[in-house]
């Protein structure tokens, strides 16, 4: 019994150790989208900052640990005040630094669902994830749209129903055509549909459609994870989810069980290569594209 106490102790803080040693390795980088717009990547989720004369508008904030560098990177940006913090989704990877943002200055506003979730104990990828703290849950929250008047821009922070969670958000800067589409957009990869946390295959499509619609040739749009995008390269990716959820859902009609679906590569063969291989991988996509469809019946 002892030595797996010890056991257990010593691998906690092996563990740390090597989250403290990533976490001084990890640089905020930053790139310049529009005029007065940046992209932050450090680890964890696309950050989005526009800055103006009214302060800094911010979307998502990564871990709680990287939140000094992402605050001193917005001061290489800009001097003005630190005002309104988004949360597009509940995922820690995109609100860790919540509780250090709302220390700092910011308001933390997100869609009802973004709150109600962080405020329980919840599920992701079969692991479970404690409450937050009071300290870092949204101060305002709304359930459909909501429009800023900032820094001489309209930007409308819209919902989008069971996409990537239940209380996922895009962010439209009107004036400066810039769209932030939090995790309904892994930009070149498979998508990671949280369905434990409402997500659908339908509804990231319709999230994706949803942008389409309102984006043009010169749109840039920043995706939850990895490299700034535009209105064509979203188009693709659409094409490629709607192709696998077709063939999923024939394969539904032909009375096909979860294992089968899963197991028959086939499904996905011409997108593994490009699409798999980063978070989720091909056979991940199929199950969860199956159970997903399937939840509906």
């Amino acid at each position: 019994m002892k030595i797996k106490i010890l056991l257990t102790i010593s691998l906690f803080f092996v563990t740390n150790l090597i989250m403290e040693a990533q976490n001084r390795e990890v640089k905020i980088r930053s790139q310049k989208v529009a005029d007065n717009i940046y992209m932050l990547q450090g680890q964890g989720g696309n950050i989005g900052v526009f800055v103006g004369d009214d302060g800094v508008f911010m979307i998502d904030d990564q871990f709680a640990p990287l939140s000094k560098k992402i605050i001193d990177k917005i001061k290489e940006i800009t001097d003005k005040p630190l005002s309104y913090l988004i949360n597009t989704h509940w995922h820690g990877d995109h609100t860790g630094g919540n509780e250090n943002m709302k220390k700092e200055g910011f308001l933390i506003i997100s869609h009802e669902n973004v709150r109600k979730r962080m405020s329980t104990n919840q599920v992701v990828r079969g692991r479970k994830k404690k409450a937050s703290s009071k300290e870092a849950l949204p101060v305002i929250t709304f359930t459909d749209d909501m429009m800023f008047h900032i820094n001489n821009e309209d930007v409308l922070v819209s919902h989008v129903h069971n996409a990537h969670t239940d209380g996922d958000s895009h962010i439209y800067f009107t004036k400066s055509n810039v769209i932030h589409m939090g995790d309904t957009y892994f930009q070149g990869k498979f998508p990671f549909i949280d369905l434990d946390s409402g997500g659908s295959i339908d509804g990231y499509i319709a999230s994706i459609d949803k942008v389409l619609m309102i984006a043009d040739n010169e749109t840039k749009i920043i995706p939850g994870h990895r490299s700034l995008s535009n209105k064509e390269e979203l188009k693709v990716y659409k094409k490629m989810l709607v192709t696998l959820r077709d063939r999923v859902q024939k394969a539904i009609d032909a009375g096909k069980t979860l294992e089968e679906v899963t197991n028959d590569s086939s499904i996905t063969k011409e997108y593994k290569k490009e699409y798999g291989g980063w978070f989720i991988s091909a056979k991940e996509m199929r199950t969860t594209i199956y159970k997903s469809l399937k939840s509906k019946e």
